[in-house]
């Protein structure tokens, strides 16, 4: 199990630490918030991923293999939600850190973020169709691989709560801000273009 294991562990690690939507989004609210008020959201969006890989292993992915326009519809609209967040942070880009705490990325919108985000269901039709086998059962995939996504999201919102202090200048925060909302919108339909 051990020689099977390995092999999924490196894919979830690649597949967790890479930026994507959501990643990016906790690298903003690390910037904006800090640390502490990040841990809910990667909670809830790791759960989230983890969750919709065990929906996935356990017959979802099938479901939706046989109902394309279900696909679809979960890509644009995913498509589309993260194109309003970026929209939102593009809006703010000027404004200063403290102003935008009152708003930030809430557990909910985290695990949401997760069922709606084109990347979160290829990467998790992969696990199975790559990974599933009797030695390795779909809930010990869901585990193995929440146990490592939340380290890595972690990761993103250090980085973000680390550029905090670098960010005080508007110019600064203004290019982060509209970096992010550029790299936001290029994985989000890079994902459901496949582009990425």
């Amino acid at each position: 199990m051990t020689q099977s294991l390995l092999p999924f562990i490196l894919f979830a690690l690649v597949a967790s630490i890479s930026p994507g939507p959501t990643n990016l989004l906790i690298l903003a609210q690390g910037a904006r918030s800090g640390l502490r008020a990040s841990l809910a959201p990667i909670v809830a969006a790791c759960g989230a991923a983890a969750a919709i890989v065990l929906l996935v292993g356990l017959g979802l992915g099938e479901w939706l293999l046989r109902h394309p326009l279900a696909q679809q519809w979960m890509s644009w609209a995913g498509v589309l939600w993260l194109s309003w967040l970026a929209w939102k942070m593009l809006r703010s880009a000027e404004e200063p850190l403290e102003t935008s705490a009152g708003r930030p990325f809430s557990a909910f919108n985290a695990a949401s973020l997760q069922v709606v985000n084109p990347k979160v269901w290829l990467m998790a039709v992969a696990v199975i169709g790559v990974f599933a086998a009797p030695s390795l059962p779909v809930w010990q995939l869901a585990l193995v691989f929440l146990l490592i996504a939340l380290p890595c999201m972690a990761v993103w919102a250090v980085l973000g709560a680390g550029s905090a202090r670098w960010l005080q200048s508007p110019k600064r925060l203004c290019w982060f801000n509209r970096g992010l909302a550029g790299m936001l919108l290029v994985s989000a339909w890079g994902a459901v273009l496949g582009i990425a």
